[in-house]
């Protein structure tokens, strides 16, 4: 754990990404690989389930502490996160045990089958015998929320600086159902766990926002135009007679989409498709709102199979045969896609639209008009590209409409976590409806530090009610939110759920009589 602690206070010391990614390789030169296979797997959300429940871990912190409810509650107020916080106000402990990070995960993992008094004795043990950075880390480790700021580009670097091996064939080797106990560090450096079973997907291609004018892309000629849906990306796999549907956050998928699973299961051939999950009706997209219904579903009922049904829109193809065409040109693969869309029955399914032009002076209209399709805008791909791994920038651009927007007024706000604790940076935004205010979305980004720490200090001048780490403040603060689509919603008391909403800018110029009414908000839905 005292290797893990320190890898940790480097990766939190610096923002600079080789620093970062210099401080992995270290780890992965002088840890056991057992502990090194663990940090892939806790930077890569493998973890395991949550060992003790929250509310037990804050009664416990209570009794080891002897602290008021209301003093703890203040201070995991201010500070934000709970491990955090507990490491804190818990006296000063010594480092005096020295078990390696897989010794720890296995500890851990046997608390399953303990009683609520042997997981206490447990806790409260290694609290007082860790010191406070491998307390945060164990506290982490069995409240279940192990998140550190490594991203899995970031990751798959290190490794690649460390092993020699290629980026792409160790972003392809971590993906999928993999445990640390199924697999060594050796075997997935060496990527020999590459398709241990026929689910393994590959690592999206993903894109850049377009920066630059479209003119400056080269000839028209050369590139491809795509609706942009807004919908789940995902890959469907098709081996050796099973189907298997991941979502981009690599997420095995299959049981939420029989009706797609059930169309592809008829197809001829092994294959793995690139596409958009979407709801369609009538061979017209939904709002993404309705998607959200099926999503998180233990079963999902034949009620509701036939009330919101669903589809993919395919984009790429990234297998066929067993054969890895990520190396073909863009172009290629189309042709292959469209051959095997052409040679199996489709009904249900959807090859995504090729958008034809003659001249870059075409697209703009048609990007403006998207939105009337339930779309986000224009995918832009040069045929010549490859598909790699994660983003790369100059072969797909995502070319989207720009957002909705609408003025509201800041009503709540909430102090950050971990650097930003100090502030309040996580805001709740309302509207009019008549003589009242209804809250309308939630926002957490699109302000400057400056802007932050001066809305933090109205907050703290004007918060009239208090609600744990929530502050009521003074309706007076206005703010442009940008959103990318509005739909109907029962579960929200304005009545409406906005899509992706953010903070365009601070109406320093606008008092809250001047923000927007709930009814005119209601309008923008199509």
């Amino acid at each position: 754990m005292k290797r893990f602690a320190q890898l940790i206070l480097e990766l939190e010391s610096t923002n600079k990404i080789l620093a970062r990614i210099d401080a992995l390789v270290r780890y992965f030169q002088e840890a056991p690989e057992d502990d090194s296979l663990w940090v892939i797997a806790l930077f890569t959300g493998k973890r395991p389930k949550r060992a003790i429940n929250t509310n037990y871990l804050r009664e416990w912190i209570l009794e080891e502490t002897g602290l008021p409810a209301w003093l703890f509650i203040e201070a995991y107020s201010s500070v934000g996160d709970l491990g955090e916080t507990m490491s804190l106000v818990l006296p000063a402990g010594h480092s005096e045990e020295d078990f390696s990070l897989s010794e720890w995960m296995n500890k851990i993992a046997d608390l399953k089958n303990q009683s609520e008094e042997e997981k206490k004795q447990f806790v409260r043990h290694h609290w007082r015998h860790l010191d406070i950075t491998e307390r945060l880390i164990f506290n982490k480790l069995i409240g279940g929320s192990f998140r550190i700021g490594v991203s899995s580009k970031m990751l798959i670097n290190a490794l690649a600086k460390y092993s020699g091996q290629e980026a792409n064939l160790l972003a392809h080797s971590i993906m999928g159902k993999w445990e640390p106990k199924s697999v060594s560090f050796r075997e997935l450096l060496d990527a020999e766990n590459i398709n241990p079973d026929n689910s393994k997907p590959y690592p999206f291609c993903l894109a850049y926002p377009l920066e630059k004018e479209i003119q400056e892309l080269g000839q028209p000629e050369e590139w491809i135009a795509e609706y942009k849906w807004d919908g789940i990306r995902g890959q469907f796999i098709k081996r050796n007679n099973e189907v298997h549907i991941w979502s981009r956050g690599e997420e095995l998928v299959t049981d939420h989409f029989p009706e797609i699973a059930e169309i592809l299961a008829k197809w001829e051939g092994d294959f793995v498709l690139d596409g958009e999950i979407l709801p369609v009706k009538n061979n017209e997209v939904l709002n993404f709102n309705e998607l959200q219904k099926r999503l998180n579903r233990k079963t999902i009922s034949k009620k509701m199979l036939e009330e919101i049904p669903v589809s993919i829109y395919l984009y790429d193809i990234l297998e066929s045969e067993q054969e890895d065409l990520r190396n073909k040109l863009f172009g290629e693969r189309r042709k292959i896609l469209e051959d095997l869309f052409t040679q199996n029955s489709h009904q249900g399914l959807y090859l995504s639209e090729s958008i034809s032009f003659q001249n870059w002076e075409d697209l703009p209209k048609i990007r403006e008009e998207a939105r009337l399709k339930n779309s986000e805008g224009l995918m832009l791909k040069n045929k010549s590209s490859l598909y790699h791994a994660g983003r790369k920038k100059g072969n797909w651009w995502k070319w989207k409409v720009d957002p909705l927007t609408i003025d509201a007024v800041l009503i709540y706000a909430q102090k950050g976590s971990g650097r930003r604790s100090s502030y309040y940076t996580d805001y709740t935004f309302a509207v009019k409806k008549g003589e009242e205010l209804v809250t309308v979305a939630k926002a957490y980004s699109g302000l400057t530090d400056k802007e932050i720490m001066e809305v933090s200090k109205f907050v703290n001048k004007n918060a009239i009610e208090k609600f744990g780490p929530v502050r009521t403040v003074k309706p007076e603060l206005v703010f442009e939110i940008g959103f990318e689509g509005i739909a109907l919603s029962n579960r929200h008391k304005s009545g409406v759920a906005l899509r992706f909403p953010r903070i365009l800018r601070w109406r320093k110029d606008k008092t809250v009589t001047e923000i927007d009414d709930i009814e005119e908000i209601k309008k923008l839905i199509k």
